[in-house]
């Protein structure tokens, strides 16, 4: 399949069967997103009013040195606080203070609620106010939830990218947004892309400075880079801007598909795209070859966990030649995977939601080669004799655009070497 197959198409998406469960989920907080934001934006601070063990999970999955400098932190709320003895939000003012007296760098901070913050109705959307009142224009306080009650990981940056959408100032300029957290060698590629392309108008959001955030307007043409933005996209419409249908930038026909979707926004010819990437389209599918003789037969089975499911799916099918068993994802935006559905093989089984003694029923049945999956369910697979994938490396990892296609492929290749080494 070359990339003009990713076609824009909503009646093969909407056509196909989906398995629609909801029981028991296996699922990562959305604290977990701060892992990446914080190394994004580099002058925002993440500020999580919570509970130890949310200090823990942030700490441990973000592996930063007890003698390191990074941007977030946890203000513990405690038994006092809880039993109503203490005024929190006296606390929280005073907690703020001193971080802000400490870190002058701080440009944009973000008070991150979880799930003790928000069992104790602490209202942090008015404490933001006040705050970002009391240290504006040095600092500008906001808050998003990233609390794990019913959602996934990567909701805590929808959620994240959703709050800033109100503070993009208005504009009739006609400009590209991109949207979705991007490592920092991968924005450059990509505005360096459409640079040669002929869009010169690029902004990416988050920015990496709090200063640079976009401006946003009717005029405004955005592309997603990451398919879990639903709340961010809908924030984004309501100020005018309109989505660009296209796939998402994984592997070379992903890639291809979404800067040909920008194009034709802009109205610049396929050829151009075509010519302006040829070389680093034939080095990426050079790379991809020796993963698809390693990968090529191979069962893969995914598990709903990130929302990355779909993209990737197509992805080993597509460019790798693995075989679908299952692609479960926590929540199906059939509107924002229009272009992704209709380029899966045809009899590929979709599941939305999960009930996860039922999925894992249908995992053991299938007995796949590799199963991307949460870490709650990575090592009771693996104690059966299952190769697995943590989806959430898939987010640590930079795998969007041509170069890193390879790298994409990789992460799937490991662990079944892996597999083969210790069976020796």
């Amino acid at each position: 399949m070359n990339s003009s197959s990713l076609a824009r198409s909503t009646s093969s998406a909407e056509a196909r069967p989906v398995i629609r469960e909801r029981g028991q989920r296996e699922v990562f907080c959305g604290l977990t997103g701060i892992v990446w934001l914080h190394r994004k934006i580099q002058d925002a601070f993440f500020l999580v009013v919570g509970s130890r063990t949310c200090a823990h999970l942030i700490q441990s999955a973000a592996g930063v040195m007890i003698f390191a400098e990074p941007r977030f932190a946890t203000a513990i709320i405690g038994e006092r606080d809880l039993a109503g003895l203490a005024d929190l939000n006296d606390e929280l003012d005073r907690e703020v203070g001193k971080l802000l007296a400490r870190r002058p760098d701080i440009k944009l901070l973000f008070l991150v609620g979880s799930c003790p913050s928000e069992v104790i109705k602490l209202d942090l959307g008015r404490a933001a106010e006040r705050l970002s009142k009391h240290h504006m224009p040095a600092v500008r306080v906001l808050n998003f939830s990233g609390s794990g009650i019913e959602t996934t990981f990567t909701q805590g940056e929808d959620a994240c990218l959703a709050s800033l959408v109100p503070e993009m100032t208005e504009s009739d300029e006609r400009r590209l947004l991109v949207v979705g957290a991007l490592a920092d060698i991968v924005e450059d590629q990509f505005r360096g892309l459409f640079a040669e392309i002929g869009i010169d108008a690029v902004d990416f959001l988050p920015p990496q400075h709090a200063a640079d955030l976009a401006t946003v307007g009717p005029n405004t043409r955005y592309l997603l880079a990451q398919p879990f933005l639903g709340d961010t996209a809908h924030a984004l419409e309501e100020r005018g801007a309109v989505r660009i249908d296209a796939p998402f930038p994984i592997g070379v026909q992903g890639t291809t598909a979404w800067f040909k979707a920008a194009a034709a926004e802009f109205g610049i010819a396929e050829a151009q795209v075509d010519l302006v990437t040829e070389t680093r389209r034939a080095r990426a599918a050079g790379a991809l070859e020796r993963y698809r003789e390693e990968l090529g037969g191979k069962r893969i089975f995914l598990f709903p966990d990130s929302q990355l499911e779909v993209p990737l799916a197509r992805f080993v099918a597509n460019e790798l030649d693995m075989q679908l068993a299952e692609v479960g994802t926590p929540y199906l935006h059939k509107q924002h995977l229009a272009a992704e559905l209709e380029a899966l093989p045809e009899n590929t089984r979709l599941s939305e939601g999960q009930d996860v003694e039922r999925q894992l029923d249908r995992a053991r049945e299938d007995e796949p080669d590799i199963i991307v999956c949460g870490l709650g369910l990575a090592n009771p697979l693996e104690a059966e004799g299952y190769t697995t994938k943590w989806s959430i490396e898939l987010l640590f990892t930079p795998i969007h655009g041509y170069e890193q296609a390879a790298d994409c492929a990789e992460l799937f290749a490991r662990p079944l070497r892996r597999k083969r080494r210790l069976e020796v």
